[in-house]
């Protein structure tokens, strides 16, 4: 099934639509250096991220996830790739690993297979 038609901007175009975004607002812009800001510059309110985003997915064809699962997903990959967690916690910017080893962490049966098996190897 082919998928559905999607416009993609480069980083180049939307630089440029942000700078028009900055001249109209004037005055009322204000610099975050954020990539996504809202039409004023500031940080995006959660709910109109959220809904620009499920209008992005339905255009796309995509099940009906959220943005928030996203990051979820990514967190859950990079701890099941054996990323360290301190470097993970990095990436998804929480203040303690504890937050990143506590919410996203997800003990991995086959894991847990394989920690006994190496154990049950060095005990023999």
């Amino acid at each position: 099934m082919p998928l559905p038609e999607v416009t993609w901007l480069t980083l180049l175009d939307h630089q440029k639509r942000q700078k028009i975004e900055r001249e109209v607002a004037g005055k009322n812009w204000t610099e975050h250096g954020l990539v996504f800001p809202s039409q004023l510059g500031t940080p995006m309110e959660p709910c109109n991220l959220n809904r620009h985003f499920a209008g992005l997915r339905e255009r796309a064809g995509l099940p009906d996830i959220r943005l928030h699962d996203l990051r979820h997903t990514m967190v859950t990959l990079l701890l099941d790739l054996g990323v360290s967690p301190h470097l993970v916690q990095a990436i998804a910017r929480h203040a303690h690993v504890d937050i990143t080893l506590k919410i996203y962490a997800h003990t991995n049966l086959e894991a847990m297979r394989a920690a006994v098996k190496r154990l049950d190897d060095e005990l023999d």
